[in-house]
């Protein structure tokens, strides 16, 4: 179950990954942060500045999400 959550007013895209609980979250950079569950499984992925690009380096599902973000017109800086 991937599905996408738009905020344009926060220039902001959440990416839920699975349907698992929510544990604890990453932060990789001011940009980005990735949620897991409870046995580490990467649950979710929180994108800013999206107007700007993103970068998928590091983000787990890249393949994935980088389709589901070109569906979107989002650019992708690095991946």
């Amino acid at each position: 179950m991937i599905d996408l959550q738009y905020d344009e007013e926060a220039d902001a895209i959440y990416i839920r990954l699975s349907d698992k609980d929510y544990s604890y979250g990453e932060e990789l950079d001011r940009e980005r942060r990735v949620d897991y569950a409870a046995d580490a499984t990467p649950i979710g992925v929180e994108l800013l500045c999206i107007s700007t690009g993103v970068d998928l380096r590091d983000l787990p599902e890249q393949k994935t999400i980088a389709k589901l973000l070109a569906k979107h017109r989002v650019k992708v800086l690095a991946s």
